[in-house]
């Protein structure tokens, strides 16, 4: 794929809309146990999407520079923030006083108090001054009177009339972005509203108090709510800002510019008398029965075949018989040996084609007494929203379902036959309702029931996607049809073509209740040929003179395409045609574009009306068919950034940012409607305010089945007004339709409660969202009626989330390009960015049964990341505007002298950690005291225990590859010695390169160099399967350390010297080669020895985190004292057995595979890391096998077995592996322990018995290879739980575990004997307490005494071991290790009775990454990326030109890459509040990793930067 634009927009910096005073921070963490958020409603647009085209005039305006930048009004600068100084006079108002003099200090301190206290009062009781006083201040007179002609112009809404535009196709409104808006967002003050919200808080905790003391609440009770308060510790100064709050308020700020109701309370608006026609039947049933007998030749239904003709109608003697035998089926053989009763439910499964089964089965269950619930037929059993189905028929306890044999023939079966069991379904018996025998003569159907028992059940599906089940009475079933017969005018005998759902909502009521109630003849177009030819029901209308037609305005635009069948249509026989969407705001567009085409074809303007609806209410308002004369019908052309802001302003016709609405008829006869508030209380709505419509009315839902609390809250309202007072006694139903009551009764819809998005504050509906992007040219990138729009909630606020299905032929250069056009035109038309826009392949998206997009199962795969898009583009810097305020690093403000001293005065304790003594030891190994040289230790040894075995290498099956007695490495040390003397010419002093692969050649070589008085080098050899990386590093090594030799075995050599190595690295520029395989055996004549043990030994090289290599000086002294500190700390002895699965070369491994046996005398079991990935049981199974105590690895080694032997813990244990035996375990690492790896390790082998006490970290660094180390008397390690958000900040904040924002952390073991450690500011080279992060320093015997350059300049360095502090105990020299970490003293006891300190090891400092003032650990940032998706298998972030760049290895196909980017961007900016710049999609293996298993983050940047790393995708955020 290729990769994003070329020019990438820069991150603007925003202005933080919060100002926060330190006292009501202080009021507000008093608080923040007691505070209460309540979520806000989760959005989403309908399952199937309106397809009308957008009623907008052309302004045509200079296009886009660059489709790639999408500048737009989003970066004009924003508006200055409101003053936080006194506010000037309102008009009429005095000036201000001058002040008297001021008080003495005590009285003036007192009187402020009082002051604060007095406007806090105030402004609890006013809660709107402030914002009330920065409106009339900032606005003149003039506006005054713009609010009153807008005024005026809202009582004229009635007589505002849209001009009809000529059809013809959408305008692009991306080149309307020119023109200047007259109001941009401006983020108000929020000091007030901070002030406001502490005191009524703290007013509502001192009532609460009082009414707790009135009130007897029990002990555990208590105890339980004081668990459920946020975890809090000792308070600890703060230099950072609790910001959580802060976001939730900055994403709810409302603009005081915003405008507000201004009309009077509303009044219900109330239909007219129901009047019942003489001769209607009593119910439902009884018109079954008089039309079946009465006309019983009668059509009643007829269906469009495939060849677009009808077939055999179905005629009302035909219904009445066939419901007869189902009734009867049912009642007597549909489960076999237990019958169905009267009452139980049944699910009618009947496909979108067959609405004439349907139709008898649902008369058929009427009969029987039973409860019809019609559902869709599912086709595999992976169908989006089956589950929530399935849920539905377990909960009204569906046991039968019905349905017809072509349709049982197609569901899914098992292999014996039998239809498969849906997920979530309960366990059906399907029984086929076709060819069913006759009744006895004798059987009549049961007793009617009860009228307030239910009559059927329809679904409908929540804003998630949650299945309810709608009960209907039969009572308002009834009065349903009765209502609708008088307000559409029904009569018997009328033909109706329907080409909506006949299972639900308008083509229920309509074409399967009204049209038997009436004996009307009703011809069904199923959905699947108007895909084939859109004007087959015009047609069907020409052909039957139909009277009625119900259709959606997706099937008026579809007419309008078809224009080859034009000609011979005549709709003059039309008297109502029902749009069933007219609830939907962009309906108006299509009505008008087919009237206008359709006009001269006989169509009636007064025929088309539209109705408004829901599943809870069924009708909520209907325009009467034929009538003329005022307020019949109305339109007005709305400003949508009013109703963003909730009110009812008129704008101007042509404006890109008005709505023009139609309305959807009057009230239903004998209804009642108001409208109300959707959040909150019911309270009844202003007259220019919108609000959703409740309806009360005998022809409405009665509840959910089996939802008690949720039906109270949507079929029990009880409307207050605004004075709180009650309605009446009449309860409401919630339509879930917003809108608000025009002039004359008339009912307006602007949007659903499903479809409407909250966005910082302002109210969004998805189809006005989808309107505007059809008007970019949809045609020719996009499928319409392909577009689903909904919100996700990420950092407290919703965003929006655009998918559409492109065309196969649109390239992706041409999508990007639309792409941007898409967020211009909703940033210019809305004032609102789109947070990101996904593009999927041609039909990919979720269906529901009638094709439309089913939004809820897209947002799910979307947030599942399984939706696999073909294009992504994401705009996080351009949506997420409530950020929290950068910090403010001020250094000279405060010194490290006044930090020390603020700690001091705090009681906190000064960070300062020291191991235990390490003179302090028994006198049974004197001996090794006496021998400053480790060299000179190796030849004592040899001579007093020369049969003492030190070293066993294992091979890749377990077994002793080969082993090193004393005596046996002091003479193969010899040979070495004699080699470099004899061939090599070696001086004393001169640097010896040792390229050798893991084993006992390795420490042969080391021991040979130091017995001619050369300084070793230990290297890595090159990967022979990865030359091109490793060999550069090897020759880079030996130039920096000026070897002059280099000393190997013939396997390395040959592979130095091989053809594939010449293409990298010339062979000829290697310095002289020596094999050691082929030695001389003969004795050296002396053995050097140093002058003064403070002479360099050996060097020890590797390659940083930071892609840095840096080699350190190790002389005698410190090789000794770090041998004899691990030796005291571990107890190791001759008798003692260790296994080290590590590599070699550098830092504490080297130091434990080269040095520590030679010292100790203990016995060291080698297992080379590289043979544990060819056998990952190598490593533990030689463990259990020589029943070690000590063993030390590394992370890789324990990551290789802990997913190599998951599965094979039983297999181990066949075989006797044991690991009782084991007292340590200690993982060798320079970073941070991993938390989680030591866990699952310890938990997935204590199968074999191992202690989880044994599992332990170290920590050393490049100028101190061993600073912590877990000992075998050491206290078990801790962990601590500390606030990441404080961390960021530098500061060290203890919280609970499962706390908000906590970060688990362990200690790296306790002090190494001889070893001291303090925590100092790196900047200002303080003294740090124990709540501070700083930079660990260490002071110990076995220090490196500098680094080691090519040219022996170490100036620039020398800080790093010469470092002494400002403050305090400024003469101590200490060597800064380069890593963050903290002290805390635990209350376990260490061997010698003190107090055991822990040190907690943060991360490396050159790796932090300083963004908006803060420092973030890229492991943090890591850790959430790793959790966002499964197939995440590794990641690396690092920096680049201020943007945070995230590389993530997928293991999966390529599809998934593009999942990946709106989940890593949600990730980050919910747990870190950072944006993420770059994503980067890579295959497994490319982020670098060290022998040491740490990321090489500067290595991915530089390859990054240099387009090496091949990634699958690119996505720049913009």
């Amino acid at each position: 794929m290729q990769s994003r634009p070329k020019q990438l927009p820069m991150p603007s910096k925003r202005q933080s809309v919060m100002a926060r005073s330190p006292e009501a921070e202080r009021r507000r963490r008093r608080d923040s146990d007691n505070d209460s958020s309540s979520d806000e409603d989760d959005s989403s647009v309908p399952g199937e999407p309106a397809t009308p085209e957008v009623d907008r005039s052309r302004h045509h305006g200079p296009p886009p520079s660059d489709t790639s930048s999408l500048g737009s009004a989003r970066d004009t600068p924003p508006q200055s923030r409101a003053r936080t100084g006194p506010l000037p006079p309102l008009p009429g108002q005095q000036p201000a006083v001058p002040q008297q003099p001021p008080p003495p200090p005590i009285q003036q301190i007192q009187q402020q108090q009082i002051q604060q206290i007095q406007q806090i009062q105030q402004q609890s009781q006013q809660p709107n001054t402030v914002q009330n006083r920065l409106s009339s201040s900032s606005q003149s007179s003039n506006h005054d009177r713009q609010r009153a002609r807008l005024r005026d112009e809202m009582t004229q809404l009635s007589e505002v009339m849209d001009n009809l535009a000529p059809y013809c196709e959408p305008p692009d409104v991306t080149h309307n972005t020119g023109s200047s808006r007259s109001s941009r967002y401006q983020p108000p003050h929020m000091a007030s509203v901070r002030v406001n919200s502490s005191t009524s808080i703290t007013a509502a905790l001192d009532e609460a108090h009082g009414a707790t003391a009135r009130w007897k609440v029990s002990t555990k009770i208590q105890q339980l709510l004081n668990t459920l308060k946020r975890p809090k510790r000792r308070p600890l100064p703060e230099f950072y800002m609790d910001d959580e709050e802060e976001l939730e308020m900055a994403a709810r700020v409302r603009d005081p510019a915003a405008p507000k109701p201004e009309g009077g309370p509303m009044t219900p608006a109330v239909g007219e008398h129901l009047e019942i026609p003489a001769g209607l039947p009593r119910n439902l049933e009884a018109a079954v029965q008089r039309y079946g007998s009465a006309t019983f030749k009668a059509s009643c239904a007829s269906v469009l075949d495939a060849t677009n003709k009808p077939s055999v109608p179905l005629t009302y003697g035909k219904l009445l018989s066939r419901a007869h035998k189902i009734a009867f089926a049912l009642l007597n053989k549909a489960r076999g040996e237990t019958s169905l009763k009267p009452g139980d439910r049944v699910a009618l499964v009947y496909p979108n084609s067959d609405p004439v089964s349907f139709m008898c089965a649902f008369y058929g269950c009427l009969y029987a007494g039973m409860v019809p619930v019609p559902i869709e037929v599912p086709i595999t059993r992976r169908d989006a929203g089956s589950l929530q189905i399935g849920f539905l028929l377990g909960s009204c306890g569906v046991q039968v379902a019905l349905t017809t044999e072509p349709c049982h023939k197609g569901l899914p079966k098992t292999a014996s036959g039998e239809v498969a069991v849906f997920k979530g379904w309960p366990k059906l018996h399907w029984f086929i309702t076709e060819h069913l025998a006759r009744p006895p003569k004798e059987w009549q159907p049961p007793p009617r029931l009860n009228d307030d028992t239910p009559a059927y059940v329809e679904y409908t599906s929540g804003g998630d996607g949650s299945v309810m089940g709608v009960t209907v009475s039969r009572a308002a079933m009834l009065a349903q049809c009765r209502t609708l017969t008088s307000a559409c005018g029904y009569t018997e005998g009328e033909i109706c073509v329907c080409v909506v759902d006949f299972k639900r909502e308008v083509g229920l009521w309509h074409a399967t209740l009204c049209s038997v109630f009436n004996g009307m003849h009703v011809i069904f177009i199923p959905y699947s040929l108007m895909k084939v030819n859109p004007a087959s029901w015009m047609q069907m209308i020409t052909k039957f003179k139909a009277s009625i037609a119900i259709v959606k305005s997706r099937d008026l635009h579809w007419g309008l395409l078809a224009t080859k069948d034009h000609k011979d249509i005549n709709l003059s026989s039309l008297r109502l045609l029902l749009v069933a969407d007219g609830a939907n705001p962009w309906s108006l567009s299509s009505c008008d574009q087919f009237l206008s085409v359709f006009q001269s074809k006989g169509l009636r303007p007064d025929a088309i009306c539209p109705c408004a609806s829901s599943c809870e209410t069924m009708t909520v308002a209907v325009r009467r068919p034929g009538q003329g004369g005022a307020n019949t019908t109305g339109r007005g052309v709305l400003s949508m950034a009013g109703l963003s802001h909730g009110v009812v302003r008129v704008d101007q016709e042509n404006s890109l940012t008005s709505l023009t609405l139609q309305d959807c008829g009057q009230v239903l006869p004998g209804a009642t409607t108001v409208v109300v508030r959707p959040d909150g209380e019911p309270r009844l709505c202003s007259t220019d305010e919108v609000g959703e419509i409740c309806v009360s009315s005998a022809a409405a839902g009665t509840s959910y089945w089996g939802l008690q609390g949720v039906t109270n809250q949507t079929f029990r309202v009880r409307p207050l007004r605004a004075d709180g007072s009650g309605l009446g006694d009449q309860d409401y139903v919630r339509s879930g339709l917003l809108g608000f009551l025009g002039p004359g009764g008339l009912v307006f819809v602007c949007g659903s409660r499903q479809g409407l998005m909250t966005v910082s504050g302002r109210k969004h509906n998805t189809d006005d969202i989808i309107a505007t992007i059809l008007a970019v040219e949809p045609m020719k990138f996009i499928y319409r009626g392909r577009i689903g729009v909904f919100s996700i909630r990420v950092l407290r606020d919703e965003r929006i989330c655009v998918v559409a299905e492109q065309r196969p032929e649109c390239t992706e250069e041409q999508s990007f390009q639309w792409m941007s056009r898409v967020l211009q035109a909703v940033d210019s038309i809305h004032q609102v960015g789109i947070y990101c826009l996904c593009l999927v392949p041609h039909n990919y998206l979720p269906k529901t049964p009638l094709g439309g997009i089913h939004l809820s199962e897209t947002k799910r795969r979307f947030l599942d990341g399984c939706l696999h898009p073909a294009n992504v583009l994401m705009c996080p810097h351009t949506c997420v505007t409530n950020l929290p305020k950068p910090r403010e690093v001020h250094k000279a403000d405060v010194g490290p002298a006044s930090v020390m001293l603020g700690n001091i005065v705090q009681g906190n304790r000064l960070a300062t950690a020291q191991g235990r003594d390490l003179g302090t030891a028994d006198d049974e190994n004197d001996t090794t005291k006496k021998h400053q040289f480790i060299s000179e230790i190796l030849r004592w040894r040899a001579q007093t225990t020369s049969d003492h075995a030190l070293f066993t290498l294992l091979n890749a099956k377990g077994g002793p590859s080969s082993t090193l007695t004393c005596a046996q490495l002091h003479k193969r040390a010899e040979r070495v010695g004699c080699l470099l003397l004899e061939k090599g010419h070696v001086n004393t002093g001169d640097h010896v390169a040792l390229v050798y692969p893991p084993g006992l050649d390795l420490i042969a070589a080391f021991y040979g160099c130091l017995y001619v008085g050369a300084v070793p080098v230990t290297i890595r050899p090159p990967h022979p399967q990865n030359l091109q990386t490793t060999l550069p590093t090897v020759r880079m090594t030996v130039d920096v350390s000026k070897s002059v030799l280099i000393l190997s075995n013939q396997t390395v050599i040959k592979l130095l010297r091989s053809k594939e190595a010449s293409n990298v690295v010339d062979v000829k520029s290697w310095p002289p080669t020596l094999d050691t395989d082929d030695m001389p055996k003969r004795k050296l004549v002396a053995v050097y020895r140093a002058p003064t043990a403070e002479m360099l030994a050996y060097l020890d090289f590797s390659v940083s985190t930071t892609g840095m290599l840096a080699g350190i000086k190790m002389s005698h002294a410190a090789t000794t004292s770090l041998c004899r500190s691990m030796k005291l700390a571990c107890e190791l002895y001759p008798s003692r057995h260790v296994a080290l699965c590590l590599d070699p070369y550098c830092g504490l491994g080297f130091a434990l595979w080269c040095l520590s046996s030679i010292y100790s005398g203990h016995h060291s079991i080698l297992i080379p890391p590289s043979e544990v990935e060819t056998n990952p049981a190598l490593w533990l199974t030689a463990v259990s096998q020589h029943k070690v105590r000590d063993t030390f690895c590394s992370y890789g080694v324990m990551e290789l077995c802990t997913k190599g032997l998951s599965s094979s813990i039983p297999l181990l244990r066949q075989r006797g592996v044991n690991l009782s035996c084991v007292r340590t375990c200690v993982v060798v690492a320079e970073e941070r322990p991993r938390i989680a790896l030591c866990t699952s390790f310890s938990r997935l082998f204590s199968g074999l018995a191992l202690s989880p006490r044994a599992v332990s970290t170290s920590f050393g660094c490049r100028v101190n290879v061993a600073i912590c180390l877990q000992g075998a008397s050491s206290p078990d390690p801790s962990t601590v739980f500390v606030d990441l958000r404080a961390l960021r900040n530098d500061r060290v904040t203890l919280v609970e575990r499962g706390a908000p924002h906590s970060l688990c952390l362990m200690e790296s073991g306790k002090l190494l004997p001889g070893v001291k450690v303090i925590i100092a500011n790196p900047e200002t080279k303080g003294h740090c307490g124990d709540s501070n992060l700083g930079e660990i320093w260490v002071q110990s015997p076995h220090t490196s005494t500098g680094y080691f350059t090519i040219y022996g300049d170490d100036s620039g360095t020398s800080d790093h071991f010469t470092a002494q502090l400002v403050t305090g105990s400024t003469g101590e020299v200490y060597a800064r290790t380069g890593y963050l970490g903290f002290l805390r003293r635990t209350d376990s006891v260490a061997a010698d009775g003190e107090k055991h300190d822990a040190v907690f090891v943060v991360g490396s400092l050159d790796e932090t990454v300083m963004l908006r003032g803060m420092r973030y650990h890229p492991i943090d940032i890591e850790t959430s990326v790793l959790k966002c998706h499964k197939k995440v298998v590794e990641c690396a972030v690092f920096v680049w030109t201020n943007l945070l760049v995230v590389v993530a290895e997928l293991e999966g196909n390529e599809d998934d890459a593009l999942d990946l980017v709106p989940l890593i961007t949600n990730a980050v900016l919910e747990d870190h509040h950072l944006i993420v710049g770059v994503v980067v999609v890579v295959d497994p293996g490319v982020v670098p990793i060290n022998s040491r298993g740490e990321k090489q983050r500067m290595h991915l940047r530089d390859g990054f930067l240099q387009d090496q790393l091949d990634p699958i995708y690119v996505a720049y955020n913009m």
